[in-house]
C-alpha cells in the first residue's frame, strides 16, 4: 500500500536547497488539531489523506500518542469508511494498522473491515485482510478463518498474496490456526501468479520448518518442475541448500539436491542463476568439481552489460550475498540499483577456493576501472585474495591509480584486503608497507586513517621483520597527524615496542617533538612514552631525564604531574639508578582491573591513615547496563581494541549479601552468576537462583514469586539434596517469612566447600512453604495454613562458576608479561565433532573465560584454529589460555592447551577441568 504525499508548497527561501522535506516543522499538537477534519459533514478526501500522511509520519518518526490521543484519532478515522474515495480508503487501512487499537476498540471497525473483506473491489478485500489479521486476536480469527482460507485460493493474486502474507505473520502468534490451512496453501503453491507462489512456498515451509522430513519431502516434490516463479525458485534453492546442510552429518556420498542446484544454473531468469551459484559456493566442504559450474556462471556475469549482474557476481566471489529479501533484490535487479546494497561479510569463496576463482581474475581486472565504485572495490579486494605472490607488485600499481577515485568507506575495504595479503605473503611486506605508508600521508578521514594505522600495527606484531620500518612510518605520520586519538595511541604503542628494537634512540626525536608541537593530551602521552624508554633502556636514561626535566614547567597540570611522577620514581633525587622489575610493572605493566571499577573505588575512598589499596578494587568484568548500550558496530581491532566493561548487578549483589549478618564471615564476594530458571513459564510459583561464589563458600539466592492472587505463602525455604554434590556441606539456610502475591522475595542457602578445590555437583531443590488462603474481598489471609512442597529443577555448580571473565586488549603482551614460570602445556583429543567451531565453543563454555581479539570466531571449513582466552580464577588469580585446535578428515578434533597463570596450582587446575570435562 503506497503512502500518499502531502501537497506542501515550498517557500521561496527553500528554492535553492537540494532537498526539502514536506514534513519540515510539523508538530503533533497541530496535526491532532487538523485531524478534526475527519468529523466534517462533507469530507474532503484530499485533505483527509494529507492529515493521515502527517499522522503516519509522526508515528514512524517515533512520536508516541497517549491513550486518549490514539483513541480520539482512531474513532475519528473510523468515520472515513463512509467515503468512496479509493486513495483515502487505502490511507485509512494504513493508519488503523499503525494505531493498533486495543481489544475493546477493535470491535468498532471489525464490521466495516469484514464488509470490505467480502467486497467486490479487490483492493478493499486485500487490504481489509491485512488490517484484520494485524489487529485481531485469536477469538475473532476463528470467526474469519473460513474467509481467509477462501482468500488464499482466490483467483485474484493480490487477494491471495494478502492472505498468505497475513498467514506468515499470524504463524508467530496463532500457529495452531495457521497450520490448519496447509491444504489451501499447498494449492496456492501451484498458482501461476509469481508473488502468490512465492508467498505460498514461504508460508508452507514455515508451517513445516520444525519437521526436517516434511521440509525434505516438500523440496523433493517441488524440485521436479512445479515452481515457475523466479522468486519462488530462488526461495526453493535456499530451502534445498538448508536440507543439504542439515543432511551433511547424516549422509555420505553425493549431496542431495545438488543436481537441482546445478540445473538451476541454466534457468532463463538471471536472479535464479545467481541464487543457485551463490548457494553452491556456500556449500560446506564443496569440491572444485562441484564449484566449477557455479564459478563459470558467475564468470559470465562479470562481463555483463548490467551493473547489477557484475556487482552480484564479484560480490558472490568475494563475500557472498547473504540474506537479502528476494523481492527487494528483484527490484534492485530490475532497476540496477547497485549502490543501495550493503557490503555484508560472509565466508569468502576467494579465500576458501582461490584456485577456482583464479580463472575469473582476467575478467575481474577489467572491473577495476568500472564506473561503479562498489564493483571496482569488490573486484580489487577479490584479486588481492586470489592473486599469487608474483602478482602483488602489479596489483599495487593498479591500486595506486585506483585509490584516488573512491570514497573513504571503499578505501577502508581495500586497506583491510591489503593487510590480509601481507599476512598471506610476509615476504612482500616491504612493498605493501610502503603502499600503506604512502596512503597514510594522503588526505582522508579519521576512520580511513585509523584503518591504515591498525593495519600497520597488526603487521608489526605478526611480521617481526616489519617492526622497525613500520615504527618509523608511524613516527613520520604523527609529525603531521591531525587526530589526537591516533597520536596518543601510536605513542602508547611506540612506548611498548620501541625499546625492544635494535636502536631505540632513533625514535626519541619524534616523541620529544610532540611535547613542543601538540596539545596537552598528546604531550602527556609523549611524556609517558619517554618515561617508558628511560625505564626499559638504561643507556638512554640520562638523556631521557634531561628531556623530562624540561617538561616540569609545562602549562598543563597533567603533563607536569606525570613528569614529576616519572622523575621521582625512576631517578630518585636526580641520581640515575637501574630501574627494577617491580617499578617497571607498576608504572608500565598492564592494568589487571577494569578502569570503571578503579574509578568507582577511588570516588568511594575516604582519606584516612590507611592508604588506598588497589587490590581491593573488584576485578569482575561487568557488561554495560542495557540503557547505555550503543548500537552494534564493527568490532574494533588494532590500537583501538577496548577492554570489556563491568555489570552494575555485581555491586547490588555485594550490598545485598553484606547486609545479611550470617554471610559476613564468608569474606569478599568473588563472583555472582546470571539467574538460572528453576521453574517453567506460567507456573504457580516462579523461582530462579543466583550462585554467589566466595573463597570457601557458595551461596544460592533463590528469587521467588507467588503468581496466585488467592494465596499467601509463609516460612518459605528451599530444601537442597546434596547426594550428588559430596564436596559441599550445608552450613545455613535463611527462609523467607512471607511471600504475598506478585511480590518477589529471596531465600538463601549457604554451603561450605573445601579450600582451593573447584568443587562441582548437582543440587536437587524442593520449595517448602505454608500456604494460606486469601479472601479476595478483604485481602486478609486465613490464620491456619497448610504445609506444602513444590518440586524445582535441578541446579549444577560447574567449573566455570569459579572463573571470572576478564578481557585484555593485547593478549600477546599480556602473555609475555605473565612469564612462563607457571606455564603448563598438554595435548588432548576431543573426539569427533561437527566442525572446529563446535569444539571451540564447547571449551570456552567449559572454562568460562573471556575470548580475546575475536578468536572465538572460526572460519568456515577451517582445518586449524587458535583461540585466546583470559580470565581471573577464584582467589583473584589471573589466567591466560592459548588453545590450538586441529581437525582431520574423520572430524576428530585434537587440541593443544597452554596455560599461564600467577599460581602453578591454578594452571594445573585448568588442565584438570579440561581433562575431566
Amino acid at each position: 500500500m503506497a503512502m500518499a504525499q502531502p501537497l506542501v508548497k515550498k517557500d521561496d527561501d527553500h528554492d535553492d536547497e537540494a532537498e526539502y522535506s514536506p514534513f519540515l516543522g510539523i508538530e503533533k499538537g497541530a496535526v491532532l488539531q487538523e485531524a478534526r477534519v475527519f468529523n466534517d459533514p462533507q469530507l474532503d478526501p484530499r485533505r483527509c489523506s494529507q492529515v493521515i500522511t502527517k499522522l503516519l509520519y509522526l508515528l514512524n518518526q517515533g512520536d508516541s500518542f497517549s491513550k486518549n490521543e490514539a483513541t480520539e484519532v482512531f474513532f475519528s478515522v473510523t468515520k472515513l469508511f463512509q467515503s468512496k474515495d479509493l486513495g483515502l480508503r487505502r490511507m485509512v487501512y494504513l493508519i488503523i494498522k499503525e494505531l493498533s487499537p486495543s481489544s475493546d476498540e477493535v470491535i468498532i471497525v471489525t464490521s466495516s473491515l469484514m464488509k470490505d473483506m467480502n467486497s467486490k473491489t479487490d483492493m478493499y478485500r486485500a487490504n481489509a485482510i491485512r488490517v484484520l489479521c494485524q489487529i485481531t486476536d485469536g477469538t475473532l480469527l476463528t470467526q474469519i478463518e473460513r474467509y481467509l482460507k477462501q482468500a488464499i485460493v482466490d483467483k485474484n493474486p493480490v487477494v491471495a498474496s494478502a492472505a498468505l502474507v497475513s498467514g506468515i505473520h499470524l504463524l508467530q502468534t496463532n500457529p495452531e490456526i495457521v497450520k490448519r490451512w496447509s491444504n489451501e496453501v499447498q494449492e496456492a503453491v501451484q498458482s501461476r501468479a509469481a508473488l502468490v507462489q512465492f508467498h505460498a512456498l514461504a508460508l508452507l515451509q514455515q508451517i513445516r520448518q520444525n519437521d526436517r522430513l516434511a521440509v525434505s519431502k516438500l523440496v523433493t516434490s517441488l524440485t521436479k518442475g512445479a515452481v515457475r516463479s523466479p522468486l519462488a525458485q530462488c526461495l526453493l534453492i535456499r530451502y534445498a541448500s538448508q536440507v543439504i546442510r542439515e543432511s551433511a552429518n547424516t549422509q555420505t556420498g553425493d549431496r542431495p539436491f545438488y543436481d537441482f542446484l546445478e540445473s538451476s544454473l541454466r534457468h532463463k531468469a538471471e536472479m535464479v542463476v545467481f541464487e543457485a551459484a551463490r548457494a553452491i559456493t556456500e556449500l560446506s566442504s564443496v569440491t572444485n568439481w562441484e564449484l566449477t559450474p557455479a564459478i563459470t556462471a558467475l564468470q559470465l556475469f562479470l562481463s555483463s552489460s548490467k551493473p547489477v549482474l557484475r556487482f552480484a557476481a564479484v560480490r558472490a566471489l568475494n563475500k557472498g550475498v547473504g540474506c537479502i529479501d528476494l523481492v527487494v533484490f528483484q527490484n534492485a535487479w530490475e532497476s540496477e540499483l547497485v549502490m543501495g546494497l550493503e557490503l555484508v561479510c560472509f565466508d569468502p569463496v576467494a579465500m576458501t577456493h582461490p584456485m577456482a576463482v583464479t580463472n575469473c581474475n582476467i575478467d575481474m581486472e577489467s572491473l577495476i576501472s568500472d564506473q561503479n565504485r562498489s564493483i571496482a572495490t569488490l573486484a580489487i579486494t577479490t584479486l588481492l585474495k586470489t592473486g599469487n605472490e608474483s602478482s602483488v607488485d602489479r596489483l599495487m600499481k593498479q591500486i595506486t591509480n585506483f585509490m584516488s577515485d573512491i570514497a573513504d568507506e571503499f578505501k577502508i575495504v581495500v586497506v583491510e584486503a591489503i593487510r590480509s595479503l601481507c599476512l598471506k605473503f610476509p615476504l612482500k611486506y616491504r612493498s605493501l608497507m610502503n603502499f600503506l605508508s604512502n596512503i597514510l600521508r594522503e588526505e582522508g578521514g579519521f576512520d580511513y586513517k585509523k584503518a591504515i594505522v591498525d593495519s600497520i600495527v597488526i603487521l608489526i606484531r605478526d611480521i617481526p621483520e616489519a617492526k622497525e620500518s613500520g615504527l618509523l612510518q608511524l613516527c613520520e605520520f604523527i609529525e603531521d597527524c591531525e587526530f589526537t586519538y591516533l597520536s596518543t595511541q601510536i605513542l602508547h604503542f611506540l612506548g611498548n615496542e620501541g625499546p625492544k628494537t635494535t636502536d631505540p634512540s632513533k625514535y626519541i626525536r619524534y616523541i620529544y617533538n610532540r611535547v613542543h608541537l601538540e596539545n596537552a593530551t598528546v604531550r602527556a602521552a609523549a611524556v609517558s612514552t619517554l618515561a617508558k624508554f628511560g625505564a626499559m633502556v638504561d643507556a638512554l636514561k640520562p638523556q631521557i631525564f634531561v628531556l623530562l626535566r624540561r617538561c616540569v614547567f609545562d602549562s598543563d597540570d597533567e603533563v607536569r604531574d606525570r613528569t614529576t611522577l616519572y622523575l621521582n620514581t625512576l631517578g630518585g633525587d636526580g641520581e640515575v639508578v637501574e630501574t627494577d622489575k617491580e617499578t617497571k610493572t607498576l608504572l608500565f605493566g598492564a592494568l589487571d582491573i577494569p578502569l570503571v571499577n578503579l574509578e568507582r573505588s577511588l570516588k568511594n575512598y575516604e582519606p584516612s591513615e590507611e592508604p588506598f589499596d588497589i587490590d581491593s578494587v573488584p576485578k569482575e568484568v561487568k557488561s554495560q547496563p542495557l540503557a547505555e548500550k550503543k548500537a552494534p558496530g564493527k568490532k574494533p581491532i588494532g590500537l583501538g581494541a577496548p577492554l570489556a566493561g563491568p555489570p552494575s548487578t555485581f555491586d547490588a549483589y555485594e550490598r545485598l549479601l553484606s547486609s545479611i549478618p550470617e554471610f559476613l564471615g564468608f569474606g569478599k564476594l568473588f563472583k555472582s552468576s546470571a539467574p538460572v530458571e528453576l521453574t517453567e513459564a506460567e507456573t504457580e510459583y516462579a523461582v530462579n537462583v543466583i550462585k554467589h561464589i566466595f573463597d570457601r563458600h557458595v551461596v544460592f539466592q533463590y528469587n521467588c514469586t507467588n503468581t496466585i492472587p488467592e494465596q499467601l505463602l509463609e516460612n518459605v525455604s528451599v530444601i537442597v539434596d546434596l547426594s550428588e554434590a559430596d564436596d559441599f556441606a550445608e552450613v545455613l539456610s535463611k527462609p523467607l517469612q512471607s511471600l504475598p502475591y506478585d511480590t518477589p522475595g529471596q531465600t538463601f542457602v549457604a554451603f561450605e566447600k573445601p579450600e582451593g578445590i573447584t568443587a562441582v555437583g548437582k543440587f536437587s531443590n524442593t520449595l517448602r512453604f505454608i500456604v494460606k488462603e486469601v479472601d479476595p474481598t478483604t485481602g486478609e489471609a486465613e490464620e491456619d495454613g497448610v504445609e506444602d512442597e513444590y518440586q524445582l529443577e535441578d541446579l549444577e555448580v560447574v567449573a566455570a562458576d569459579y572463573m571470572m571473565k576478564f578481557g585484555v586488549s593485547n593478549f600477546r603482551n599480556a602473555w609475555e608479561s605473565m612469564g612462563d614460570d607457571f606455564e603448563h602445556v598438554d595435548e588432548y583429543g576431543l573426539g569427533p565433532r561437527e566442525n572446529l567451531a563446535e569444539a571451540v565453543s564447547a571449551v570456552i563454555n567449559l572454562l568460562g573465560m573471556q575470548p580475546c581479539e575475536g578468536t572465538e570466531v572460526v572460519a568456515t571449513n577451517s582445518r586449524s584454529h587458535t583461540c585466546l582466552l583470559s580470565g581471573v580464577f577464584l582467589g583473584n588469580v589471573r589466567v591466560l589460555v592459548r588453545l590450538q585446535f586441529g581437525i582431520d578428515g574423520s572430524r576428530d578434533v585434537a587440541m593443544k592447551l597452554a596455560v599461564r597463570s600467577e599460581d602453578k596450582a591454578v594452571s594445573d587446575t585448568i588442565h584438570e577441568i579440561v581433562s575431566s570435562g
